[in-house]
């Protein structure tokens, strides 16, 4: 490798918004994903707003340059596991200098520097022998059932790691929905208006054809009510809110 490819090398090292400038030109939110350094970050995202192409590349990233890292990519099912995992080997194969790899499959690889990248599909039982992991990236997050959700945090508590939970609304409902709500978290909302890739004529073509409820969740980043709900959320939600006077016996 000559000195200028030397050079280059190290500043995307350091910056992962350069590294990304490789294969495409990030969305002023992308850069912000690319640039956050905390613990939590939840993205409320449009579909096609391009919120796996991102993660995908900081995962890539984050393997690539720093060693012995273990970037575990949890999924609602095998498929979309398989996808996400599928974004991450599409972009390594196109960089003009590929790193030497001592493990490459269908759902994990492992790079000389000791650091993995490894995708599994919504099942505790096949998650729970991780520990001490750098980085989560937990794609379609409303979908993924929170008991699972619950055992991949405890694999934080050593390494200080991050987590980053990503997904278009579904409901009221879920971990995704309280912690966009109520938690700790850094967040990033991304309407499909918001987007430059999303035109206007297609957005009005979906809206009318979905319908309100459903336009909202998928494009408009709108958390709704369940079609099937006897009670809001937020009449619940004040009930439990609420003083109750007890007695005494």
């Amino acid at each position: 490798m000559e000195l200028t490819e030397l050079k280059e090398d190290l500043v995307k090292g350091l910056n992962p918004v350069s590294f990304v400038r490789t294969f495409l030109t990030p969305d002023e939110w992308q850069e912000k994903v690319l640039n956050f350094n905390g613990k939590r970050l939840i993205l409320n995202c449009a579909r096609q707003t391009g919120k796996s192409t991102i993660t995908a590349l900081l995962a890539l990233h984050r393997g690539l340059y720093y060693s012995k890292q273990l970037i575990l990519l949890v999924s609602p099912s095998l498929r979309q596991s398989s996808e996400l995992f599928r974004k991450v080997s599409d972009y390594l194969n196109e960089l003009k200098i590929k790193p030497k790899l001592i493990e490459d499959n269908k759902l994990s690889l492992q790079f000389v520097n000791k650091s993995r990248i490894v995708s599994l599909p919504s099942s505790e039982s096949t998650i729970r022998g991780f520990s001490n992991v750098n980085l989560i990236i937990e794609d379609e997050a409303s979908r993924v059932p929170d008991e699972l959700y619950y055992t991949i945090r405890p694999m934080l508590a050593i390494s200080q790691g991050r987590i980053i939970l990503m997904s278009t609304p579904f409901g009221k409902r879920g971990h995704f929905f309280d912690e966009w709500t109520k938690g700790d978290w850094e967040r990033i909302e991304v309407k499909a208006t918001n987007c430059p890739r999303i035109t206007k004529e297609f957005l009005a073509s979906e809206k009318q054809s979905l319908g309100d409820w459903w336009f909202k969740q998928e494009y408009m980043c709108s958390f709704e009510e369940s079609v099937d709900s006897v009670f809001k959320y937020e009449e619940i939600d004040k009930a439990f809110e609420a003083e109750v006077e007890t007695w005494d016996m």
